[in-house]
């Protein structure tokens, strides 16, 4: 087999994702985290995309590796994800989407399935990642447990592993997740698929102050915040807060290279988030 091809990039001004949220902390508040898919509305267009969220106040980006087999992802994702790979998007593109906002001021990971990292190599796509200026790697199926060759290979390159807890895991768990977790620990709001919701769970708050009990510094809250309210009620208890469908819909529902709707979004997320500030947000 041959070896995967080395994205040329230097990665000496990579921003980690630990980083991003103590600059978000030193202003009073938790970090924007905004998810988009690569490829969608193209690759260019999704690089695009996730510049206009930097511009108007992400801290940090998660770019999706779009992925046959989304098990998580709720049908706004799926459709954007569905139409990346149809269109040829695939794991080269998206290291060049890294290479192409790396030092732009937010941090940049990559959100992916196993099997894809899997395919590559997992210390290929670290040491890739690391070069491109990537930050990490949010890893939504793939358990610490049964991730020692990606722990090793993050380790050796220097790469951000974020793993998941979610409402019902007990206070071990946490613990283990938050021992091999390395940049944030993702808290999921709700046992479930992605997708904005009317509100976030009520059981959220206390999953973040289990998750710090448990060791974890940083504690980033996704699944379900769509606006400015929610981001302001979810910021007030986390480190960070995740937006992913939002976003996604907003591009899906404007014509193509109307960024306007989405910088809209961010805006309204953006300044949720700033409403937060002083509330939650930890010295």
């Amino acid at each position: 087999m041959t070896a995967p091809r080395s994205v040329a990039a230097s990665g000496t001004d990579r921003l980690r994702a630990g980083h991003a949220i103590d600059a978000a902390r030193a202003e009073g508040r938790p970090a924007l985290i905004g998810y988009l898919p690569v490829g969608f509305p193209s690759v260019q267009g999704s690089i695009d995309a996730a510049r206009t969220l930097i511009d108007h106040g992400a801290d940090m980006i998660e770019l999706g590796l779009p992925y046959s087999d989304p098990v998580m992802d709720g049908a706004v994702i799926q459709q954007a994800a569905s139409a990346a790979l149809a269109a040829g998007t695939r794991t080269r593109h998206v290291l060049e989407a890294v290479e192409a906002l790396s030092g732009r001021g937010a941090a940049i990971l990559v959100m992916s399935y196993w099997n894809p990292i899997l395919a590559y190599g997992p210390d290929a796509f670290a040491r890739d990642l690391a070069g491109a200026g990537g930050a990490g790697v949010i890893t939504p199926d793939l358990i610490p447990d049964e991730g020692a060759d990606w722990i090793a290979a993050s380790e050796e390159h220097g790469v951000d592993r974020v793993f998941l807890v979610a409402p019902s895991s007990p206070a071990d768990r946490l613990a283990y997740v938050a021992g091999h977790s390395r940049g944030f620990v993702y808290a999921a709001s709700t046992m479930g698929v992605t997708g904005t919701r009317a509100s976030v769970s009520a059981a959220t708050e206390g999953l973040v102050e289990r998750t710090r009990a448990a060791g974890a510094r940083n504690v980033c809250v996704g699944l379900g915040v769509s606006d400015g309210a929610q981001a302001a009620q979810v910021g007030s208890y986390a480190d960070g807060v995740i937006v992913g469908s939002a976003f996604v819909r907003a591009l899906i529902e404007s014509p193509e290279g109307d960024l306007a709707p989405l910088a809209a979004v961010a805006d309204d997320l953006r300044a949720g988030v700033d409403r937060a500030r002083g509330a939650g947000a930890r010295p």
